[in-house]
């Protein structure tokens, strides 16, 4: 039923979005309460007048020149100034051309977990500085935020009206009762799923999926659900151009169930989906499943869902393979990986603000392979974080190194920077939209000093700098970091000029042998093939098929587009150095 008043807010939107957006509150809400809550989604529209004169051609189009880089508000300091506005000055003056978005990790204000742990989701943490250092930021590049759907902060003015029993707090907190058999929750830490809390009505236990002081939010309340869809509508006109949908499997509860993945997760999510649509189409979702890649892909949906999710198998699988020496596991996987639905898209990336994923190993990996591959990060200065499965017993989660401290280890720092570019080279390549961590840029060793002061083992990849300081590390050639730095700018602004390395264009899967990784991305008119070519192996190898690979190239003359110039392709034998990557254009 619509309101006089709201009709004209919500005149450009379709008959038959309205009966899709009706059809997921009556799922999520009940037939009773549907028609109430459409007309509350009239008057917000209403309210802000946002969308009013948009349509669905304001959808951001990608291309290759797309790239994300991760990182924290507080990445880079100097002196006085804000971290946001030092962070603007160092992304301005050294990473324009290599990237168009920046991920800015949460900037609301914490109290935990390095910012995931969100006390006010309105507001910019005053350490990093205000709103105004996120729109000059805006102007410099494309922006991604987090919304932290699964939970807020335990010192939040949800969570004291909760204690307090005042609304609209008093509901938005999930409860559990620890005499119910919760077993079978899927849990990412091993810490208790319940803490108790003194509130007015006495002791409560609440669910707490990730930590103490992350209490769960409780999104059988529909007033929770307008509550984010109004942050979302802040967020847009504040520059969000890609919205992370942080810990978005764990949203829905339902005792009895493993409360992951569950139907109703994914309709908020089209749901989310289809108001985006509404008031600002050119915003992309993200969703961030850290989880088995079947159970990943599955927030595609139809088409109808996430406009992209992290390709979270990539990480571990690069990191084993080329530990071990094989590219076995890595092109068996890649062969068999199905194309996103149209207009949807892989986040291609080796590292993040958190640890070395290894469940998206399961059903790839032999159970061994995956503990062995734990120990050797134990054992190479890393940390291990563990979950509680089912039956009480603990197993790897994740692991907890930089990217770069994970494959160079204890070995020649040489063998270890040949690893870690190989790798990089490979998921700058690969089908999708490229997104590279601030640490990865300079190939950062391991914070373990950190990891003392906090006792997080997540602290060992979260190192801090100050801008003279990273300046100087960067500008020193004797050193690792200046050369991965000048590597990464130098092949990103080369990627953005490839239409081959476009997200949709093709990818085929190469046969090489089992310790080459290959494959081919053409562009979609057809014009441009890229041929890309990664030896996980420690020693020179020869290339099978190397007259397959030669037949790829006119006059045996090739554009090696990652170190720049020509390269004249030997007929007959074709070999890759230890760790070599090449990524060959036609001349």
């Amino acid at each position: 039923m619509k309101s006089p008043n709201s009709v004209s807010s919500v005149k450009h939107v379709s008959s038959a979005k309205l009966k899709t957006i009706k059809k997921r509150l009556t799922k999520l809400y009940g037939v009773e309460e549907a028609d109430s809550l459409l007309e509350r989604f009239f008057y917000m529209i209403g309210r802000y007048g946002e969308g009013a004169n948009r349509t669905s051609s304001s959808t951001k189009a990608l291309s290759q020149r797309d790239a994300v880089l991760i990182t924290y508000a507080d990445m880079v300091s100097e002196g006085n100034k804000h971290p946001l506005a030092t962070l603007r000055e160092f992304c301005t003056a050294r990473l324009k051309g290599a990237f168009s978005a920046i991920h800015i990790l949460p900037f609301y204000p914490w109290t935990s977990d390095d910012g995931f742990s969100v006390v006010d989701y309105r507001e910019v943490d005053t350490r990093y500085g205000n709103w105004e250092d996120v729109a000059k930021l805006s102007e410099e590049f494309e922006l991604m935020f987090d919304l932290v759907l699964n939970h807020c902060s335990s010192k939040s003015p949800w969570f004291r009206e909760y204690v307090s029993g005042i609304e609209p707090g008093k509901n938005y907190i999930m409860e559990g009762d620890p005499k119910e058999d919760l077993s079978t929750v899927v849990r990412p830490r091993a810490s208790p799923l319940l803490t108790p809390y003194q509130t007015r009505a006495g002791e409560r236990h609440v669910w707490t999926t990730f930590s103490a002081d992350q209490v769960d939010l409780d999104w059988t309340s529909s007033d929770l659900l307008f509550e984010f869809l109004d942050i979302i509508m802040y967020y847009s006109s504040m520059g969000c151009r890609i919205l992370r949908l942080d810990a978005v499997a764990f949203l829905w509860k339902e005792i009895g169930t493993n409360c992951l993945h569950l139907p109703k997760t994914h309709e908020v999510i089209k749901l989310i989906r289809n108001f985006i649509e509404v008031i600002a189409p050119e915003i992309l979702i993200l969703t961030e499943t850290n989880v088995p890649h079947q159970e990943n892909v599955s927030y595609f949906g139809k088409g109808d869902e996430a406009h992209a999710v992290y390709q979270f198998s990539l990480p571990p699988l690069l990191l084993h393979g080329l530990l071990r020496g094989t590219a076995k596991h890595v092109s068996n996987w890649a062969v068999n990986l199905e194309s996103p639905p149209k207009g949807c898209h892989f986040l291609n990336f080796t590292a993040s603000h958190d640890g070395i994923g290894v469940r998206p190993l399961e059903g790839i990996l032999p159970t061994e392979e995956i503990l062995s591959l734990a120990d050797e990060v134990r054992d190479n200065g890393g940390y291990v974080s563990m979950r509680k499965m089912e039956d009480g017993s603990e197993f790897p989660y994740e692991l907890n190194a930089t990217y770069y401290g994970a494959l160079a280890g204890n070995t020649d720092p040489k063998i270890g920077e040949k690893r870690f570019l190989c790798s990089q080279a490979i998921a700058l390549a690969m089908k999708g939209i490229p997104a590279v961590y601030f640490h990865s840029l300079s190939g950062g060793e391991n914070f373990t000093e950190g990891v003392r002061e906090t006792g997080q083992n997540r602290t060992v990849n979260r190192r801090k700098w100050q801008y003279v300081e990273l300046e100087s590390v960067l500008s020193n050639e004797k050193r690792n970091s200046g050369n991965i730095f000048e590597w990464y700018t130098r092949v990103l602004r080369r990627r953005s000029s490839c239409p081959a390395f476009h997200p949709e264009a093709s990818q085929k899967i190469l046969d090489l042998g089992d310790y080459i990784f290959a494959f081919e991305r053409k562009s979609l008119d057809g014009t441009q093939i890229v041929l890309c070519l990664f030896n996980f192996s420690s020693v020179e190898t020869e290339i099978k098929n190397s007259e397959m690979i030669l037949s790829y190239f006119k006059n045996e003359k090739a554009k090696d587009l990652i170190k720049g110039g020509d390269l004249t392709l030997s007929r007959g034998e074709l070999t890759l150095r230890p760790y070599q990557a090449l990524w060959l254009c036609v001349t």
